[in-house]
């Protein structure tokens, strides 16, 4: 089975004069409850299938979240803005508190990406979406995922501990240093019939000279799935989130 992932992925640069016309038009109309996870989901989709987002990014349902949350405060703070009366010039320490609370950030899992181990041939695949979980007899849990670029007829459970984790990470030609004998990397391994990501670890490093071209650096790995050896560039390997 042929089955490619795209690993590297365009950054998003903003959304078009179109799109802007229909998030506010639709924000108009929906208010809050543009917030809605699956509503974002449904203008993702649409702005990414669109003839006018040909040659550009997809677009993620996070981006249309934020587009819509940000919104929504600029519009309290502009009504705050007029219906409250000027306040007395608080204290320094109500300053103080006041700083440390805007610059503090609670992280949002929902920009995280990850990748699941598919059992139909043992290699890792971005995932799109989370479709649904279930606990087996045994307590252990399943989650229903789908792969990016792939339809719902490739639809997996996977084990969660085992099968699902973090996105791996491609790496840049200025990154060649960060790999070490021993580690753990996602490895594109280009076979005759296939060309899909496994795990490896690297057993030797050849540091080499860059040129044009960029890294030239050879690396010998072992595939977790088969034991073969490979030596391979740099542009083939992804390394693991630490």
């Amino acid at each position: 089975m042929d089955r490619l992932r795209p690993r590297q992925r365009q950054v998003f640069t903003g959304f078009t004069k179109a799109e802007i016309e229909k998030l506010e038009k639709s924000l108009n109309e929906s208010g809050e409850q543009a917030l809605n996870r699956e509503y974002c989901q449904n203008f993702a989709r649409s702005f990414s299938r669109s003839s006018g987002r040909a040659g550009k990014p997809i677009v993620k349902w996070t981006e249309v979240h934020s587009w819509f949350q940000s919104r929504l405060q600029d519009s309290a703070k502009a009504s705050e803005n007029k219906s409250e009366p000027p306040e007395a010039c608080p204290s320094n320490k109500e300053h103080e508190i006041s700083g440390m609370l805007k610059e503090a950030k609670i992280p949002d899992l929902s920009d995280l990406e990850f990748e699941a181990k598919s059992s139909k041939d043992g290699a890792w695949y971005d995932v799109d979406l989370f479709l649904a979980h279930r606990f087996l007899s045994t307590g252990e849990a399943e989650v229903r995922v789908r792969f990016v670029g792939f339809g719902a007829e490739e639809d997996e459970w996977v084990n969660i501990k085992k099968a699902v984790r973090e996105r791996s990470i491609p790496l840049e030609h200025s990154e060649c240093h960060k790999v070490k004998v021993g580690d753990l990397v996602l490895c594109f391994q280009e076979r005759r019939d296939q060309a899909i990501y496994y795990d490896a670890h690297v057993l030797e490093v050849q540091r080499r000279m860059h040129d044009i071209r960029g890294c030239r650096c050879l690396f010998l790995v072992r595939y977790n799935h088969d034991n073969s050896e490979e030596r391979v560039r740099l542009k083939r390997l992804c390394s693991r989130p630490t």
